[in-house]
């Protein structure tokens, strides 16, 4: 086993060097850099802790451990290092993601304490482009309307449950999954096409950095996929999302959705990385 320094846990006097590290590599990092610039390393307002190996001035690696435990830029000896924490301190996390080789190794340390998982997605990769789409965006896509949350809502429970495989509204009945689908209507990030009060395809602006943005819940009503709705909606957000957000624009995928990765690639997506999944 690995002899290594501990990680220690940050607060907002390390914002600045966090959000350096964060910003070598601001695709991968999207989620948890947007979460630090937005309410800083404070873990009640973070929503979790914040770990870092190396000492104040030489921070070379993160670990995001709030509702998803994200490591950063980790080698081997910080994944010992914050799977020593995570051990201690028990599971609290519903998944563990980021990059393949640093979250299958963290895995592996973590399992024998933590049991089985309910699902590991092994392979998704990581997309992003930075251009216009080279295909015709689908006009009747737009932001959704907070009057219009009633109707977005069981569609976005759709989509959650058919990606993740439990549905959201399991636990607290869905009421953290509410709040978070309101605020992105809210903040102008969530859109679709919505047409005699159903969800044709809708999709949401994530994640949001200067550098990059991130895409999530791409869905189509499953009784209208295979019409082009997914590419031509995937236009029309790629294109808010430049304009309004940032130059770059990302998601992930599960490798084995072949269909997707199709659409992505025509709206002028391409491949930069490899993410890990570990779902609870």
């Amino acid at each position: 086993m690995l002899r290594t320094s501990a990680s220690r846990v940050l607060d907002d006097s390390d914002r600045d060097e966090v959000l350096a590290l964060l910003d070598t590599d601001p695709v991968a990092n999207v989620f948890v850099s947007s979460r630090v610039r937005a309410v800083g390393l404070n873990p009640a307002r973070l929503g979790g802790q914040m770990w870092g190996f190396g000492p104040r001035g030489g921070l070379v690696s993160l670990c995001y451990a709030g509702a998803n435990m994200v490591p950063v830029s980790a080698g081997p000896e910080a994944v010992h290092a914050f799977a020593d924490r995570a051990r201690k301190q028990g599971r609290r996390c519903s998944s563990i993601v980021g990059p393949v080789d640093a979250v299958s190794l963290l895995w592996e340390r973590l399992e024998p304490y933590w049991g089985r998982a309910r699902a590991i997605r092994w392979a998704q990769p990581v997309m992003a482009t930075s251009r216009q789409p080279p295909v015709p965006a689908d006009p009747r896509v737009r932001r959704v309307r907070p009057e219009e949350f009633d109707i977005l809502l069981p569609a976005c429970v759709a989509m959650f449950t058919e990606e993740v495989g439990v549905s959201p509204n399991l636990g607290d009945g869905g009421a953290l999954y509410r709040t978070r689908v309101a605020e992105l209507i809210r903040i102008g990030r969530s859109y679709a096409r919505i047409e005699d009060g159903r969800v044709v395809f809708k999709a949401e602006v994530g994640a949001v950095t200067p550098q990059a943005c991130q895409i999530q819940g791409v869905w189509v009503d499953p009784e209208l996929r295979g019409r082009g709705h997914a590419v031509a909606g995937m236009a029309a957000v790629v294109e808010a999302a430049m304009e309004c957000f940032a130059p770059v624009v990302t998601l992930y995928v599960n490798d084995y959705n072949r269909s997707a990765r199709a659409v992505y690639k025509k709206v002028g997506f391409v491949e930069v990385d490899t993410f890990m999944s570990v779902l609870f």
